[in-house]
């Protein structure tokens, strides 16, 4: 078998929050085509992680698809700049590993879990996130602001719970008292009394929403220093949490350890962390609990699966980020099945919303807060043909 050509797709969405999902579509001399995704559709990057692809993906061609190993080796070595560990190139490359999976799966006729060792559980609990933007279609505004009061964090927590979650996760910084987003000026160096005020009012009126058995993750967006991720953890420590994410930049691993010995909450990272080299150093200086790689831009799943064997030499837990197309979602599901160090998945609200849905072929959702892992040969999803018609898709052969 051999790749022949490789299709390079933008999507069109109207999400709302500037997300454009890049994908890949790598074609084979037997017929077998498969879908992979650069994680880096929010925010700004997506755009170059396209041009970078259609670079790149000449070295593809004429190579057996079934060799991912080696693939990998030669585009994370013969790129030159991806030995630099950074989000465009590790994107681009992910890309290409999860569509080499796809065919791998597809010839064999099996779904990707089995390929990668079988499923460790039946479903994966997940929890619902980014509840600072409200839960469901109505509330979802990203961008524009949202209502600043502590009652609406605990009635839309009370929305997820009633939808069977029986863990969420809020930014409680996000948004000033008038639902303006904070600068970060706001919440580096010294947290003011109103903003840790008004962080705890939030907090509490979620934990009162919610009840003593439900878990509540911090998403903090590295939004915070180590002295405000301090401030803020000791704060939180009376609210019972399960984690707190993102409480700094993850560029200096022992700035992450010094908040770890200052606060009693357990840590995670990782959406912003590529590679094993890039995770080596939490691992060996024992910051995190919790590590959140992206698969759509740590390097795909060859890298990931590596990542979460790491971890599990370290008692540390694997909750993949998913925060793009529903083909993300479909790759963290067979990962996260088939690892043994698995915590809870991800499910985004915006992997709720008909924008997001509308994109793929197959809509995975949370049944009582569970999700179920896909039986389609290869990875078990793909772009709906809706979403191809309204792509910018350039072909490379």
């Amino acid at each position: 078998m051999k790749i022949t050509s490789i299709d390079l797709i933008a999507l069109e969405t109207d999400r709302g929050n500037g997300s454009r999902p890049i994908l890949c579509r790598i074609n084979t001399d037997e017929g077998i085509s498969g879908f992979g995704e650069a994680g880096i559709a929010i925010a700004t990057g997506a755009t170059a992680a396209f041009a970078l692809m259609k670079d790149m993906a000449p070295m593809l061609l004429g190579m057996n698809p079934l060799f991912h190993e080696v693939i990998w080796e030669s585009l994370f070595k013969q790129s030159f700049w991806a030995q630099g560990n950074g989000a465009v190139f590790m994107a681009s490359i992910s890309a290409f590993d999860i569509a080499l999976w796809d065919i791998k799966g597809k010839a064999a006729n099996m779904p990707l879990y089995q390929l990668l060792g079988g499923k460790q559980r039946e479903k994966l609990r997940a929890y619902a996130s980014q509840l600072q933007f409200g839960w469901g279609v109505d509330s979802f505004n990203p961008g524009r602001g949202t209502s600043g009061a502590p009652e609406y964090y605990g009635e839309t927590a009370q929305k997820a719970v009633a939808q069977g979650y029986d863990a969420i996760k809020t930014n409680f910084l996000r948004f000033d008292r008038k639902g303006s987003i904070l600068s970060f000026r706001d919440t580096t160096n010294n947290l003011s009394r109103e903003v840790m005020r008004l962080a705890e009012e939030r907090l509490a009126a979620t934990r009162k929403a919610v009840g003593p058995d439900v878990d509540i993750i911090i998403e903090n967006h590295a939004m915070t220093d180590a002295a405000t991720a301090i401030q803020f953890g000791r704060m939180a420590a009376d609210y019972d949490i399960m984690f707190l994410e993102e409480g700094c930049t993850p560029l200096n691993p022992m700035v992450m350890k010094r908040i770890a010995e200052g606060i009693s909450i357990p840590l995670a990272t990782g959406e912003r962390t590529y590679t094993r080299w890039g995770f080596l150093p939490f691992f060996e200086n024992q910051s995190l609990r919790v590590i959140q790689p992206d698969i759509g831009n740590c390097g795909g799943i060859t890298e990931c699966k590596k990542i979460c064997d790491m971890a599990h030499v370290y008692d540390v837990s694997v909750q993949t980020h998913v925060c793009s197309s529903p083909i993300s979602v479909a790759i963290a599901l067979h990962l996260e099945a088939a690892i043994p160090n698995f915590i809870i998945h991800e499910h985004h609200l915006g992997n709720t919303l008909p924008s997001c849905v509308e994109m793929g072929a197959y809509d995975y959702q949370p049944k009582n807060g569970y999700l179920e892992i896909p039986e389609i040969p290869g990875i078990g999803q793909e772009p709906s043909g809706y979403s191809l018609g309204r792509a910018h898709i350039e072909t490379v052969k």
